[in-house]
């Protein structure tokens, strides 16, 4: 569990190519994921957030990968434009065979207790789009995140949230992006406060800020 707390550092190298960093990324992001797995106890809830291209959508892959059980994406997701189609098709080649497909852009809570099982494992990729469609739809953002949060004890199987973290950039103009913002960083709280364990994910780096085995870490 410790090494996904800290940085990892390797030797220098020439002339790295964007594969190889690639697939070097790839590599930090699936062993760090089974370090966290292959605890003492089981983490039921995981948070995993990061920034755009952090890395955080790779690292709960590898975390339910390395699992043991099958994993299911819920996709809150929806193709509707172009550039949306093309990354929702970069995202599925990532995955390989062993993946279940749940695309659910709003009801996200039933679809957890629907598809929750003992031997499976769900990631639900994210939560972020979740919330703007709810924001979109003037819902009652706060009700649904406390909502969310409250279905997760009752969670047949384990589940791992993908969610951005936008509260570190510029104080947005728009009024909506403000709201989306507040919205987005209280989410992430809520979220944080019920999962069992949460990991940032930085650059293609994971660091934990809490575990399902002890107090939160001192970074």
């Amino acid at each position: 569990m410790s090494a996904i707390c800290r940085s990892i550092h390797g030797a220098p190298r020439a002339r790295l190519s964007l594969p190889m960093l690639h697939a070097e990324l790839a590599a930090r992001a699936s062993a760090s994921a089974g370090d966290l797995q292959n605890t003492a106890v089981v983490t039921k809830s995981l948070l995993v957030l990061g920034g755009a291209r952090s890395g955080k959508s790779r690292f709960a892959q590898a975390f339910a990968e390395k699992s043991g059980r099958q994993p299911v994406l819920i996709a809150t997701a929806e193709a509707l434009d172009s550039e949306m189609t093309d990354r929702i098709a970069r995202h599925a080649a990532a995955r390989d065979a062993r993946w279940a497909l749940v695309e659910e852009p709003v009801a996200l809570v039933e679809a957890l207790q629907r598809e929750a099982r003992p031997d499976r494992i769900i990631v639900v990729d994210c939560v972020t789009l979740w919330l703007s469609k709810l924001l979109l739809q003037n819902a009652d953002v706060a009700a649904a995140a406390h909502g969310l949060a409250q279905s997760v004890a009752g969670l047949a199987g384990p589940v791992v949230f993908v969610s951005n973290e936008v509260g570190s950039g510029l104080v947005p103009e728009n009024a909506l992006a403000r709201l989306f913002r507040d919205a987005q960083g209280l989410l992430n709280q809520t979220l944080a406060e019920t999962c069992e364990a949460v990991v940032l994910v930085i650059a293609g780096v994971p660091l934990c800020l809490k575990t399902a085995q002890g107090p939160r870490f001192s970074l």
